[in-house]
């Protein structure tokens, strides 16, 4: 009973914004979960043969005036993976509100569902995603629409493993020069979860650590940057023109170290240590590692620059901190935000 009410918009849904401020950020993020929220109540609307009027996933756009444009289907499992959704032409009215939206659902522990979400879960892990079929799909489809649309109408959202899969995606495309709005909902962070350490000093310790560790394992694997950091050539470079939108709960190992992962540098750059600091900021031990076993292994979640949202409301468990309920009222959060440029 308790899941099927988070499935009903009705019920667990944004109804307070039934006036939508496009200017608003709450407002726009909120729509953001919604739709992606979306995308999860349609496949388990395929997977419990809901149809029609039984359906509970088309409040979640329709309340905003979106339409069902495209749905994305996994070929190995046929579960419904991605939406597309279109404003409907009427409400185009702000610039601030988007033509399309390509939103990503994370995983889903059902029978028709856990077995090949779980190994993307693991191909994540192993920095492998651009290899998936759901990343080849997705891809295909959000060049389709900003080669229609504009880059400037299309928005990008996810959660968990979607978001995953929609930071590999909004990534690709700023390399070939396209910078889409992007709302990434808990989105994975490979490594351990350190900032879940409460001793401050410790916590510095152990990432400064890791950071000269992590950097000379690239040194004496023969890993050096293409070109000098922060020249136009340098991937990084490229990458920091993309601000992503990140949405963390502090308490959510999953993506939780992403506000470690951007202080760090910081801290490290304070310490007088900040080329080892952006060096490492660049790098993963798991992706040098690939690399000297010849596995070209990016590491897909590493960005130069994002504005970091974190959810300081309590949570009352890891699945609540973990959820993408949270993200559906913003203006009942104690939220803090800030913009990270490394």
């Amino acid at each position: 009973m308790a899941k099927r009410k988070k499935q009903d918009f009705q019920l667990s849904g944004p109804i307070h914004l039934a006036a939508v401020d496009w200017e608003n950020f709450d407002h726009r993020a909120s729509i953001a979960a919604s739709l992606v929220q979306g995308v999860g109540v349609k496949e388990r609307d395929r997977q419990d043969h809901r149809l029609d009027s039984n359906a509970l996933a088309p409040p979640w756009w329709e309340f905003f005036k979106f339409q069902l444009f495209l749905v994305l289907n996994d070929k190995n499992d046929q579960s419904v993976f991605a939406c597309i959704y279109k404003l409907q032409h009427n409400h185009r009215s702000h610039p601030s509100a988007p033509n399309y939206v390509v939103a990503f659902r994370g995983t889903i522990k059902k029978p028709d569902t856990i077995f090949q979400d779980l190994k993307l879960d693991i191909q994540a892990t192993f920095n492998r995603l651009e290899k998936s079929s759901r990343f080849r799909l997705g891809m295909k489809a959000v060049e389709d629409i900003v080669a229609e649309a504009g880059a400037e109408n299309v928005w990008l959202a996810g959660h968990s493993l979607g978001s995953a899969i929609a930071l590999l995606i909004g990534r690709n495309m700023v390399k070939r020069g396209f910078l889409l709005q992007t709302y990434l909902f808990n989105p994975p962070y490979i490594s351990l979860p350190l900032e879940l350490i409460k001793n401050k000093k410790f916590k510095f310790a152990v990432r400064y650590a890791k950071s000269h560790i992590t950097a000379r394992i690239a040194t004496v694997s023969g890993r050096r940057p293409e070109t000098i950091p922060g020249s136009p050539e340098d991937p990084f470079t490229v990458l920091s023109k993309w601000i992503p939108n990140l949405f963390v709960n502090p308490s959510d190992p999953v993506c939780c170290e992403y506000i470690g992962y951007f202080e760090h540098v910081q801290h490290m750059v304070m310490a007088g240590a900040g080329e080892i600091g952006s060096f490492a900021a660049r790098n993963s031990i798991l992706s040098v590692i690939l690399d000297m076993f010849g596995k070209n292994s990016e590491t897909f979640h590493h960005i130069p620059s994002a504005h970091v949202i974190k959810n300081r409301s309590p949570s009352e468990n890891l699945k609540e901190a973990h959820g993408i309920h949270q993200w559906l009222r913003l203006n009942q959060l104690f939220l803090q935000h800030k913009l990270y440029k490394l």
